[in-house]
């Protein structure tokens, strides 16, 4: 607005666009009121010497803003403008709007300002003008040209008879209006910043319910919180948040609760609703799938703790609950981790949303993540991440081998770790504030030589001190020097949990893991399935000798070893009943001997 008023002696035209549509910012003395931009604009022109605000938009035709609060005849302005009003209005389209811009250049007495709202809607494609389009706007051109300033008011400060452009957005308007054009100012409308949200908080936390008879400090620290949590948001959805507040009887002191609801839709917080003895035996009952990783098992449970307890919940921002960088070689548990998780927090370990990271290596992938853009195909559709995330808010949201991604969707994740929102391509705000964001990756494991050559930086021979160091070091070294995106990994923090190789004694308590789970698949399907000591024993040396694929490398030894030579067998023998492996052969093809228990 006082853009706007400073150059109101200098520019005949102005184009508004931008944040137009929600309210913005009026002063009444010392206090702060928000209300809408024609509302504030006709306070701002009034004050500048207009008495005449003429508004018109592509629906309702024309209206003067002004007049009735002024006690004047509501008709007159228009009848300025040789229209032909009834009950304050006077119908019109975009033929009659060039003539009354005509009309208003022309006018002597005094200024007049005109407000074409909704002006993004006069045109089909600012590319393509139609034949009435192509006139309206050229007269614009030519108008803002050749009128003149008029000296008006006790002080004969010089007034046009300006004309106010409102659109969405700079382009939707010819160019050659708004480009190298020296009596035309373009004022861009952002959103609200800080000091704009904390104009309004005070006057909106005292209509809580409780606002009335808190104290103070209450109020203070509702209003801090209330600034806080709303960054990014519009003035209206501050006003709408405090509504839906009042309908549901939010507490001023719970402010921020009220901010959850309306931004994620859902009434209860998920993340305490969570039966707090799940989450107490949920480590035991983790380790138990991730086995000998019990430092990355303890770090995600600290962070499920924290999202569910609420601390740090009244984070600037929109910050997800939780940010897990799970790093280290292939096969140790990092996925089984994600599903550990998921399955604790919803009781099926397959709801995570997951993302194969090596399917978005292309420049343009991130469309598939947010939606194609207007104008492309696919813009209907929206996103896979925006849609799954807005119809699943409370989730676990998994990012696997991260590393493969195209550095431009990395970008994304930014938005992403430190705001936590994400505008899909049709636009729509999609918040992350509700979730706990897993990512995957192989990162520091390898390093390229000299030569070009892939070499391992890490070896199972290596304490794991060592291996965390180096794996650590590999991460930052990609982040820094090969992505140049640091900033990126300042968001993990210390939210970077390297895993462990399988160790010898880890790998055999994964063996014997899975061994037990083949013979209850077995007892479950109807057939009794016993393994002798020494038959047991030549499995595991064929099972876990190589250990450098992790629990996915035993995993396949034991299903070349024992699972399928054990179908062959058993689906060869005729009788049925308890069967007991004896003797385990290992050639081109495993065989077992059996023998009835």
């Amino acid at each position: 607005m006082r853009d706007l008023v400073r150059f109101l002696p200098l520019k005949s035209q102005f184009v508004l666009t931008g944040n137009v549509r929600d309210l913005q910012i009026r002063a009444d003395g010392e206090r702060a009121h928000a209300g809408s931009l024609g509302d504030v604009l006709a306070d701002a022109l009034g004050q500048a010497g207009y008495d005449d605000i003429v508004r018109y938009d592509p629906v309702a035709g024309f209206c003067d803003l002004t007049a009735l609060a002024a006690g004047r005849d509501p008709e007159a302005a228009l009848t300025r403008l040789g229209l032909t009003p009834s009950g304050g209005k006077a119908a019109g389209g975009i033929d009659l709007l060039n003539t009354v811009l005509q009309r208003q250049a022309e006018l002597d007495g005094p200024p007049l300002a005109l407000i074409v709202d909704f002006a993004s809607r006069l045109v089909v494609r600012s590319d393509a003008l139609s034949a009435s389009e192509q006139s309206l706007f050229t007269r614009a051109l030519v108008l803002a040209q050749t009128v003149q300033p008029r000296p008006t008011g006790p002080e004969r400060a010089p007034r046009f008879n300006t004309v106010i452009w409102i659109a969405e957005k700079e382009g939707d308007l010819p160019d050659w209006l708004l480009i190298d054009n020296p009596r035309l100012r373009h004022i861009p409308i952002a959103t609200p910043d800080r000091d704009a949200r904390s104009a309004v908080a005070p006057s909106l936390v005292r209509s809580m319910p409780g606002g009335r008879e808190a104290s103070e400090e209450v109020l203070t620290k509702a209003r801090e919180n209330l600034v806080d949590v709303t960054e990014g948001m519009l003035l209206m959805d501050l006003n709408a948040v405090v509504q839906l507040g009042r309908a549901e009887r939010v507490d001023v002191s719970a402010i921020g609760e009220a901010v959850r609801r309306y931004k994620v839709g859902v009434t209860e917080d998920a993340w305490r609703k969570i039966e707090r003895r799940r989450i107490l035996e949920g480590a035991a009952t983790i380790r138990k799938r991730v086995v000998g990783q019990d430092h990355a098992v303890t770090h995600m449970m600290d962070i499920v703790k924290r999202a569910a307890t609420g601390i740090g919940g009244a984070r600037r921002g929109n910050r997800p609950r939780g940010i897990a960088f799970l790093a280290g070689p292939t096969g140790v548990g990092k996925t089984e981790l994600a599903k550990s998780m998921t399955e604790l927090l919803f009781g099926d370990e397959s709801a995570y949303i997951r993302f194969d990271m090596s399917e978005f290596s292309a420049e343009h992938a991130d469309q598939r993540l947010i939606g194609a853009p207007p104008g492309y195909v696919g813009y209907d559709v929206g996103g896979e991440l925006t849609n799954a995330v807005r119809e699943k808010p409370f989730s676990v949201v998994l990012f696997d081998e991260i590393e493969k991604a195209h550095p431009r969707i990395l970008d994304k994740f930014l938005q992403i770790l430190d705001d936590g929102v994400l505008t899909s391509g049709r636009g729509d705000r999609v918040y992350f504030s509700e979730a706990l964001i897993i990512f995957t990756s192989n990162l520091g494991i390898y390093t390229t030589g000299a030569d070009g050559e892939r070499r391992a930086n890490v070896t199972a021979d290596q304490p794991f001190a060592q291996v965390q160091a180096r794996v650590r070091e590999g991460i930052e070294n990609h982040f820094k020097l090969v992505l140049n995106r640091p900033e990126i990994l300042n968001r993990f923090g210390e939210n970077v949990i390297v895993f462990d190789f399988i160790r010898p004694e880890v790998g055999n308590r994964i063996f014997e893991s899975m061994v037990r789970s083949v013979c209850a698949d077995a007892q479950a399907s109807g057939q009794q399935v016993d393994i002798a000591p020494e038959a047991f024993e030549a499995l595991r040396g064929l099972c876990v000798a190589d250990l450098s694929n992790g629990g996915r490398g035993i995993r396949n030894k034991i299903e070349a070893h024992l699972i399928n030579p054990l179908s062959r067998a058993l689906f060869e023998r005729d009788g049925h009943g308890p069967v007991r492996i004896t003797k385990l052969e290992h050639g081109a093809n495993t065989t077992l001997t059996l023998e009835a228990a």
